[in-house]
């Protein structure tokens, strides 16, 4: 037998050899104990999108620490940790057990998500780099037990799934100051929407719109003040404007678009949606309002104006609206009387098609979609506001009602 021959035989079975060693030493920590493997799936994700961390290698009911850290828009790193306690098999799965202290409680699969908090414990909500800047985020796993080397994984958080476009719209090019996120040309279209925010002012809906524009939503993300050539303050909005937009919408719509906004906007939305029904198919609102008030700050100017004149205050007129209507509402909104707006919204709708949404435990912070940290307390145009609720009913209104919008705008 040629010599050759035989150590061809021979080698594959010494590397077998050397390979099953290498993994039963690889598996063993400091005293031969068993190394942690920190499982986290999937490891590229939509940051609207749930994932499953399991923990393996403990010893059974052994202790381990579970932390979650990302950076945000500002480089302060968020971080939340929470203990947990291996079954019989050393085995922790975030998405069966509860963890016995830490940063949340109950069973959560994505707990460490939502409740992470900045080192200087600033009130403000978790902001990473707006998504057409940068498209994905990281955030970094690591646990650790039994006195063993820690294990980490780094999960990359997608705001867009393939090549979603971003385009720049300003009020000298195109009338409107937005951003329209349109989805990539392989998936197939849905029924477009137009997103605008409240009395935070700005462009609304920015990190909304390329989680949406992924499922083929065509978005024009909105300002109507607060924003470059746009006015300073929540006075004097010509409800025009927005006709603007939808109309400027519409050809990549397939369609008249959907509205979705939020607190002060959804006044907007549903005056909108009554004074022009050919140009609105359904109308999303959160934290609604079902009474037109005064400008913001409140200086006895209005709000909104249409055809010259300002609208008046007092309930939102909704007879003439011709697409269905979701209201969703934190049952502890202290910001103001969402969750009865709501009610008044749907009893002078008139009931189905349209609904409402009320959320046990969250405030005005009951939207949108999940899975970023959140606060109760936010920094608002005029100082500091209460939005009442608690982070965890938050999170969980954002789970459920999040899914509900997404199953309601793909069947327009």
């Amino acid at each position: 037998m040629p010599r050759w021959w035989r150590a061809s035989r021979i080698l594959p079975a010494v590397l077998v050899g050397l390979l099953v060693a290498t993994l039963l030493v690889g598996d063993r920590g400091r005293g031969g104990a068993a190394r942690l493997r920190l499982d986290v799936t999937p490891a590229v994700a939509l940051v609207d999108q749930p994932l499953r961390i399991r923990v393996n290698g403990l010893a059974a009911r052994e202790r381990a620490v579970i932390a979650a850290d990302a950076e945000d828009h500002a480089g302060r790193v968020w971080r939340a940790e929470a203990t947990f306690v291996a079954d019989a098999n050393g085995v922790v799965d975030v998405s069966r057990d509860a963890p016995v202290h830490g940063s949340y409680s109950g069973v959560d699969p994505m707990g460490l998500f939502w409740s992470m908090d900045p080192p200087d414990g600033d009130a403000s909500s978790f902001a990473p780099i707006w998504p057409h800047l940068r498209r994905d985020f990281p955030v970094r796993l690591s646990a650790v037990g039994g006195g063993r080397e820690p294990a980490t994984v780094t999960v990359r958080r997608d705001w867009t799934a393939g090549q979603v476009s971003f385009t720049e719209l300003t009020p000298a090019a195109d009338g409107v100051r937005g951003l329209l996120v349109l989805p990539p040309p392989d998936v197939p279209r849905r029924r477009g929407l137009l997103w605008f925010g409240g009395s935070e002012g700005g462009v609304g809906g920015l990190y909304d719109a390329p989680l949406l524009a992924s499922r083929g939503h065509p978005v024009l993300c909105l300002g109507y003040f607060g924003a470059s050539g746009l006015p300073d303050s929540l006075h004097d909005i010509p409800l025009e404007y927005f006709v603007t937009a939808a109309e400027l919408l519409a050809p990549y719509s397939g369609g008249e678009p959907a509205v979705i906004s939020y607190s002060r906007g959804t006044e907007a939305a549903l005056l909108l949606a009554q004074q022009r029904p050919d140009l609105v198919r359904a109308v999303v609102a959160y934290a609604p309002s079902s009474v037109v008030h005064l400008g913001y700050p409140y200086t006895g100017a209005p709000a909104w104006t249409y055809r010259g004149r300002p609208v008046p205050s007092g309930p939102i007129p909704v007879d003439r609206i011709d697409g269905p209507v979701l209201a969703i509402a934190g049952a502890d909104d202290l910001l103001w009387d969402a969750p009865s707006y709501a009610a008044e919204l749907l009893l002078a709708l008139g009931g189905p098609p349209h609904r409402v949404l009320l959320y046990p435990d969250a405030g005005h912070g009951v939207g949108t979609f999940p899975y970023l940290p959140s606060k109760t307390v936010h920094q608002g145009r005029t100082g500091e506001q209460t939005h009442g609720g608690t982070r965890a009913g938050d999170a969980a209104a954002r789970r459920d009602g999040w899914s509900e919008v997404l199953a309601f705008l793909a069947a327009l």
